[in-house]
């Protein structure tokens, strides 16, 4: 499958952002769906995850309560709601997807096979 990450930008502490990622290709629905996010300097790091249906999910300590990853099979598109950003979030995020069983979500990287190219998200203080 193929994916696209788009909605990135440059924004303002306390600002929203809303990522998106499109695939194409295959069903959207087989595979669960993650994003991670890099700065400058730093390693990749998981931000959230979610399940094939949707019913499971999980966060980063660090962005819990702020930041709602959704997805519309139909549509097949992952969603990446970010509340309150601060200089923090700054960071090149990603999309990736795994085939895998109903159900599951995936927290680490290297379990993921099917990586978009990355989105820009810059917020500044």
């Amino acid at each position: 499958v193929q994916l696209q990450a788009s909605g990135g930008g440059l924004v303002q502490a306390g600002d929203s952002l809303r990522l998106s990622c499109a695939g194409s290709g295959r069903t959207f629905s087989d595979y669960a769906l993650g994003w991670f996010r890099q700065a400058p300097g730093k390693e990749r790091e998981f931000v959230a995850a979610i399940s094939r249906a949707g019913t499971v999910k999980r966060y980063a300590v660090s962005v819990k309560g702020r930041f709602t990853i959704s997805r519309d099979n139909a549509k097949n598109t992952g969603i990446l709601q970010m509340n309150n950003l601060n200089p923090g979030d700054t960071a090149r995020y990603f999309c990736a997807v795994r085939q895998t069983v109903i159900g599951a979500v995936i927290t680490t990287s290297g379990s993921y096979d099917n990586w978009g190219q990355g989105t820009l998200v810059t917020v500044s203080s």
